[in-house]
């Protein structure tokens, strides 16, 4: 039996028609932002948003507890201090979570969630502002809201068109909307996105600095210009980072001298007693300052399609070498 007597047809059609009913499902949110009504909505749960002097609490239940404890940490992520608020949890205590500065995100399908409207007109009473997001207008939930988000889908992928599908999809659709529009109306940077994910590569490059990274001293294969070619074979051998950079008696880097410019020489001539330095280097090399971004030092290295670059002092004195492949032993990238 091949690989292809052992496909299911049936399977992959069912896959298939899932992913083009939430399509549809996403497709049809967007289409409300065609009209007046939906896009005044949207607009009022922005300005509720960015004028929050507290924090940002995402409430749901069951599935939509999922979607909204997802949406909750997109927010924090991007510059918008929010967290999820167990409906159910918040019966028994943790409604002293909420404050009055704070706006009360809560999403139900139905906006009939038993669990949400125990302790929404609670919230209401504190001067909290609520954000309901649901399927059903005319729902108590919806009533309540100070504004309104009309998440409500046709179907929802599931055969039987019971288990929430669809419908999380789009909920978790306009939590994204909200977030990063947010994000825009915040000026929210690279840098801030980092600072609030120093774990991950993005932060770490966005964080550190060349001069956290670069080899210095010692561990920088350096050659000066009058030296035999000899040399600066072994100063790369030597140092390992496939190159070595060429400088006058005063540090003042003057070119460099790679793996690769070796190769493209010996494809010319084999007798290499008689090369100098100065007729086979790469002059005006890319140089980079050990103040600046990793970020900046690798985009520049995508952009030129280099593994080394050259670290200088402002006056040109080497000062430090970077290398893509310690970039990437540090996890950087």
């Amino acid at each position: 039996m091949t690989m292809i007597d052992k496909v299911n047809q049936h399977y992959i059609q069912l896959a298939k028609d899932t992913l083009e009913i939430e399509n549809q499902g996403i497709s049809q949110l967007l289409n409300r932002f065609s009209g007046f009504e939906f896009n005044h909505s949207f607009t009022q749960a922005i300005e509720l948003l960015l004028q929050c002097q507290g924090r940002i609490v995402v409430s749901g239940i069951g599935k939509s507890g999922h979607i909204a404890n997802k949406i909750a940490a997109t927010f924090s992520s991007t510059g918008s201090p929010a967290f999820f608020l167990h409906p159910a949890e918040a019966s028994h205590g943790d409604l002293g979570m909420v404050q009055k500065d704070d706006v009360f995100l809560a999403l139900s399908y139905s906006g009939e969630s038993a669990e949400l409207l125990t302790i929404v007109p609670i919230i209401k009473r504190m001067g909290a502002k609520l954000i309901a997001m649901t399927g059903a207008p005319n729902s108590k939930l919806a009533e309540l809201a100070d504004v309104h988000l009309d998440v409500s889908v046709d179907k929802e992928a599931c055969p039987l068109n019971l288990a929430p599908t669809t419908s999380t999809t789009v909920s978790l659709v306009m939590g994204d909307a909200l977030a990063v529009v947010l994000l825009d109306a915040k000026n929210f940077s690279a840098d801030d996105f980092a600072r609030s994910h120093p774990g991950g590569s993005l932060g770490k490059r966005l964080l550190t600095h060349v001069r956290d990274v670069m080899r210095f001293g010692e561990e920088i294969p350096k050659t000066k210009i009058n030296a035999p070619l000899k040399e600066a074979l072994i100063e790369i051998s030597k140092k390992r980072l496939g190159m070595t950079v060429i400088t006058d008696d005063h540090d003042q880097v003057l070119g460099i001298f790679t793996d690769g410019d070796l190769r493209r020489l010996l494809e010319k001539t084999l007798d290499l007693e008689k090369i100098h330095l100065s007729d086979v280097m790469t002059k005006n090399p890319k140089t980079i300052s050990k103040d600046i971004l990793v970020a900046q030092a690798v985009e520049l290295m995508e952009r030129f399609r280099i593994n080394h670059l050259i670290v200088i002092s402002p006056d040109g004195k080497l000062e430090g070498a970077l290398n893509l492949h310690d970039l990437l032993a540090s996890k950087i990238i």
